[in-house]
């Protein structure tokens, strides 16, 4: 058979569907981030157990993500009346003249939009071991910033 007469796509392997990195930090949630990663694996066996083989297969990476997140979660519980800063507290900060609350979170949990931020960022890593009262340096945009810490409670 002549190659003018072969699709083109012929030649192109299947390209498969990447594997999510899996962040080398430990997986430290709070309960509500534990919840999610079980909803979300819920959620990605149902679209699985009803999927076509094809459909199924392209699921299998992000399934497998969520299973690997499920599986090495750590419930990370805070005391109540503990206000030093870390994973599973909620933090009111003054920088710039302007108060916000913050929800220091697990990688998967956070949202930044929304006031959840990983336990890993770099603010997250600014404030930590400091309580209310406090000031911390941090650096954004070039500049180092003061932020003061008002408040600090359990998630």
């Amino acid at each position: 058979m002549s190659r003018a007469f072969v699709k083109e796509t012929d030649d192109i392997a299947e390209v498969q569907a990447p594997e999510r990195t899996i962040s080398s930090a430990p997986n430290y949630v709070t309960k509500r981030g534990a919840a999610l990663i079980e909803a979300e694996v819920d959620r990605l066996m149902d679209l699985f157990n009803a999927a076509s083989d094809e459909e199924g297969e392209a699921l299998q990476p992000e399934l497998r993500y969520w299973e690997n997140r499920r599986a090495s979660m750590q419930i990370i519980e805070r005391e109540p009346g503990d206000d030093v800063v870390g994973m599973g507290m909620e933090v009111t900060i003054e920088r710039n003249k302007e108060q916000e609350t913050i929800r220091i979170v697990g990688e998967d949990e956070a949202d930044p939009k929304t006031g959840y931020i990983a336990w890993t960022s770099p603010l997250a890593r600014a404030l930590e071991d400091n309580g209310p009262g406090d000031t911390a340096e941090f650096e954004a945009g070039g500049r180092v910033h003061e932020i003061r810490i008002l408040a600090a409670k359990p998630i």
